[in-house]
Formats: structure tokens, sequence, C-alpha cells
């Protein structure tokens, strides 16, 4: 009789902790879903907000004078993105030509070729790199490379070379760690195999290992153009910011998140100063998402 009701106590403690263990497994999944519902209304928030404003302000200027007008000259109300969109495009160009021929060698050294002793030291590095504000990025270029490529070049020394180069620095970090990760993750059969039927290690590495990580490579790569598109903080100190579609490295620019920076501070509210600055966020944040997307689709395609 003894034993029975000791069986019983038995049997409800671990139904008392079933029910426990359910109770709280629903409570988790209601709170992981609460915030994956804040973080997407958040996003759909920006997003509206930003387009709401930003289409009627194209409107009001007129779509093929908004994106093909060289000239944005705010105080004036001319407010053509072209330059902007132009000197975007050149800057983020001239820093994937630093970025990623720099990024991809150190990334195939760390994976191939570094010493155990020196990867422990290396890798750190590239975290903190990661890590160091935009702002101390501009003032390096501001006070090291502004004086050095006025020198080269002549003139101000806030151009597209500077500019250019702190953005390739700024973006090894993600060129570096993406790589790195995605050429590990090739099974090392491919390198071992490509080495047996004869190829030497530099051939087995690029002709083999980098084809089968070529959607991480390629993620790598886009990423940190995204990196390089949407920086502020650096570029509004060394771009010049002049609405000029240069012509050489030696020449001052503007871009679209430095336009936003540089301007948003005394644009009045009462005309279409502060409007036209959100129509270039908008446009800022397309460009962003078509990114993302496309990084997306390799992620698919690479699983």
């Amino acid at each position: 009789m003894q034993e029975r009701i000791q069986t019983t106590q038995v049997d409800a403690g671990i139904a008392k902790a079933d029910v426990r263990g359910a109770a709280k497994e629903v409570s988790m999944k209601v709170l992981f879903a609460v915030a994956a519902a804040l973080f997407v209304l958040a996003v759909l928030t920006i997003c509206l907000y930003l387009l709401a404003d930003a289409v009627p302000t194209i409107g009001k200027i007129g779509f093929v004078k908004f994106f093909t007008d060289e000239r944005w000259l705010i105080r004036s109300e001319r407010f053509g993105i072209g330059s902007l969109v132009v000197g975007t495009a050149l800057s983020t160009a001239g820093a994937l030509l630093v970025g990623v021929p720099v990024g991809l060698m150190t990334a195939t050294f760390m994976s191939f070729y570094c010493p155990k002793w020196l990867y422990r030291a290396i890798k750190p590095l590239t975290n903190i790199l990661a890590g160091i504000p935009s702002i101390v990025y501009g003032f390096f270029g501001l006070t090291v490379i502004v004086p050095l490529s006025r020198e080269m070049f002549g003139g101000g020394g806030m151009n597209l070379f500077t500019t250019s180069l702190v953005l390739g620095i700024m973006i090894l970090p993600t060129v570096i760690s993406i790589s790195e990760n995605s050429l590990r993750a090739v099974p090392k059969s491919f390198y071992e195999g490509a080495l047996a039927l004869g190829a030497t290690k530099e051939r087995a590495i690029f002709r083999t290992v980098f084809p089968a990580a070529s959607s991480g490579v390629l993620t790598a790569i886009i990423l940190g153009m995204g990196r390089a598109i949407g920086e502020t903080a650096a570029i509004t100190l060394i771009c010049g910011n002049i609405d000029n579609i240069p012509a050489s490295l030696a020449e001052p620019f503007i871009t679209l998140a430095s336009a936003i920076a540089s301007g948003m501070g005394y644009a009045s509210t009462t005309n279409l100063e502060r409007p036209a600055l959100i129509a270039v966020a908008a446009v800022l944040l397309i460009i962003i998402l078509l990114i993302t997307t496309v990084v997306m689709l390799l992620k698919k395609k690479k699983y």
C-alpha cells in the first residue's frame, strides 16, 4: 500500500513538472514571437515613414529632375541627386578596388598559410578593426590621408582618392571575416584531392577552393559594398561635400549619406529642404534593401 502511494506521488510530481515545462515552453514561444513581431514592425515603420514622405516630395520635385539633375543646392531648392548617386557609386567602386583584393588575399593567408601563433594575433586584430567607430576612421583620414593626398594630387586633399582609401580600409573586416569562414567551410577533401591530382597549392586554392566558396565570397563583397554605400560619419569629413561628379581621383564630391548628414542640421521644415533629404534617405534605404536581397539570394543558392 505504501509503495502504491509513493508511486502515485511520483507520477503526480512528474505530471506537475510536465505541465510547468509545457507552460514554460509556450511562454518562451510567445516571447520570441513578440520579439520577432516588434522587429518586423520597426522595419516596416521605418520603410513606410520614409516612403510616405519621399514619394510626394519626389512628385513635387519631378521624378526625372530628382534623379538626373546634377545640382544639389539645398538652400536654392534645387534637389537633383544625380551627382550624389554618381559620387556614391564611384566611392563604393574605389573602396571595392582597395578592400576586396587585400581582404581576399588576407583571408587566403589566414586560411592556408598563416601559422597558428600568428593567426591568434591576426584574428583578434580583425575583430578590433571591425569595432572601431566610423568617426575614428574619418579622423584618421582627415589627419593622415588628406595631407598625403594633398601632396600627391594638390588641392584640398578631400577627394575621391582619400574617400576610396578610407572606405577600403573600413570594409576589410567584413570581407576578411566572411571570406575566411567561407573558405574554411569548404571540405578539406576538395583541397587535398586537387593536390593529389598534381595541382600546386596555389592552383588548388584558386581553382578548387575558391569556386566552391564563391557564394560566401560574393556575399562578403556585397556586404562590404553595402557598408561602403551607407557609410556617413567618416565620409562627411573627407569627401569635400561638393555636388560635383569627379572626373579624377583628385576632385571632391558628395555621396547620398554625406548629403543627408551635412544638410539635416540646418534644413528648413517649411519648404522642401527636409522632405528632400528624407527622399534621399529613402533612395539610400532602397539601395541597401536591394543589396540585402541579393545577399539572401546568394545564401539561398549556397544552401
